[in-house]
């Protein structure tokens, strides 16, 4: 595959897919175990950035929640033992339908701005070739080259990158949680004490 087409296909990636990452984690929080949420979410993400053509796909939302159902009945089918639980889950695993609402589509763009701030944030060489890597789509051994640095380098710089992203959503999202429940034993302390 030419940089050109790779290019295209992370751009696509960031544009089309990435966006929807909220909405899959809410989805897997109700039909996956929660050690198996970011191990979902990476290989989804892994196995759709690595596509050599994706003009295909007409919806980057559904394919990556049918990807996401696909890993997920893989490691089902793996495991030695199932519980009665997981195959009434299996059972319920609808990937939610396609049409974006205008909120969706705000918070679509508020939460690709948000991966932006973070990719920015990243320590410089890692925002460097993380850039370079999953958004430029250049191999490994051009942004090693480019940036002279050993191909191992490379690929654990991206490692860092993706985990680093990763951590950073996910602390937003419990400290988003954290507050919830906080506002709401103020609320019940505020309405028990009879301030209606």
């Amino acid at each position: 595959m030419d940089r050109g087409s790779r290019q295209s296909i992370m751009r696509w990636v960031v544009r089309d897919v990435l966006v929807h990452e909220p909405a899959l984690r809410a989805w897997l929080k109700r039909t996956a175990g929660p050690s198996d949420i970011e191990d979902v979410i990476q290989e989804s993400f892994y196995r759709i950035s690595n596509l050599k053509d994706v003009s295909h796909i007409r919806s980057g939302r559904a394919y990556l929640f049918t990807t996401a159902r696909m890993i997920i009945l893989e490691r089902v089918r793996r495991s030695k033992i199932v519980s009665i639980d997981t195959i009434a889950e299996l059972e319920k695993l609808q990937i939610p339908i396609d049409a974006a609402s205008p909120e969706d589509e705000a918070i679509s763009r508020n939460y690709l701005e948000k991966i932006n701030s973070i990719i920015d944030d990243l320590p410089d060489r890692c925002r460097k070739v993380f850039r370079m890597r999953k958004i430029e789509g250049l191999s490994q051994r051009e942004v090693a080259t480019r940036l002279g640095l050993a191909e191992h380098t490379v690929e654990n710089d991206v490692a860092k990158g993706l985990s680093l992203i990763l951590k950073t959503l996910t602390d937003g999202e419990q400290h988003a949680e954290t507050s919830l429940e906080i506002m709401g034993t103020h609320e019940r302390k505020w309405l028990s004490t009879g301030n209606q």
